[in-house]
């Protein structure tokens, strides 16, 4: 069976067969966010399925496609539609398109989830830029194996030693674009949970005593296996709901999908903005 590292490059040349372009950043859209993909312009797509070793989305609301092409004036390629542990796969399977996108030559992800929020200071409909995160999910996301098929802790060890998994410049420029656009961005710690179930209100208490802003099931991985390539991460969360533990409303995907849809713009305009840095840098 091939390693990783073949399979990484398979699916490259794959993508770079049918868009031979060198994406400034990369972009993965969360739960109720794929919208942002009708901006790209001169897109080319991609079918997850199509693409060699590549895993399949099956998560409500995920589209399962690479959009490339141009947003904001900068080549771009965009996961509409992203993996997650509770689907089955192994780690390495759903952080293989960050690895895909950084073979590619981006120098920036960006990483998008929706995300309920545990800081009782939050509102459904915010977006907040992730500070930090802890990561509940566990395993060697950020081990891969090499191709002697041993386990290559390169990419673990970086990320241990960094100073910061997200990218300090990024979240000041996202601020920034906050500020002028007049809406607030939350600042906080995310936390990622194997999932697919919500979390009760046992967890809910503990998830705020250690420190977390907003919980979901992903991001984590991805950042964790983008940073320790050298690629910068920025992260941000749609918060579709608060979760006060004593005062629960029931949480169902088609709601996260309709709240998240409601801090779409904002994020927009965090990426338009972001992207807009990079082009005057």
């Amino acid at each position: 069976m091939l390693n990783i590292t073949h399979q990484t490059e398979e699916a490259a040349q794959y993508v770079q067969s049918l868009w031979p372009k060198r994406p400034a950043a990369g972009i993965i859209l969360g739960s109720g966010l794929g919208d942002l993909a009708n901006d790209i312009e001169q897109a080319e797509l991609i079918d997850y399925a199509s693409i060699p070793h590549f895993p399949r989305s099956t998560a409500l609301g995920h589209e399962g496609r690479l959009v490339c092409g141009y947003l904001a004036g900068m080549p771009v390629i965009t996961m509409q539609g992203r993996f997650h542990f509770y689907e089955g796969y192994s780690l390495h399977e759903l952080t293989m398109p960050v690895r895909v996108m950084n073979t590619l030559g981006i120098g920036l992800l960006i990483v998008s989830n929706a995300a309920g929020g545990i800081n009782p200071n939050f509102s459904a409909g915010d977006v907040m830029i992730i500070q930090d995160h802890i990561n509940l999910i566990g395993g060697p996301a950020t081990a891969s194996p090499g191709d002697d098929g041993q386990a290559d802790d390169r990419i673990a060890t970086y990320s241990c030693c960094r100073e910061a998994t997200y990218d300090s410049g990024a979240i000041d420029v996202a601020q920034q674009v906050a500020r002028r656009a007049n809406f607030v961005a939350q600042l906080g710690v995310y936390a990622a949970q194997r999932g697919p179930n919500y979390e009760t209100r046992a967890e809910y208490r503990y998830l705020r005593r250690i420190g977390v802003d907003a919980v979901g099931m992903s991001t984590a991985p991805e950042a964790l296996v983008a940073a320790g390539e050298g690629v910068r991460v920025l992260g941000l969360s749609a918060i579709t709901n608060i979760c006060l533990p004593d005062a629960l409303d029931e949480t169902t995907g088609e709601g996260v999908i309709e709240t998240a849809a409601q801090a779409a713009e904002k994020m927009r305009r965090i990426v338009f903005g972001i992207l807009d840095s990079l082009s005057t840098a």
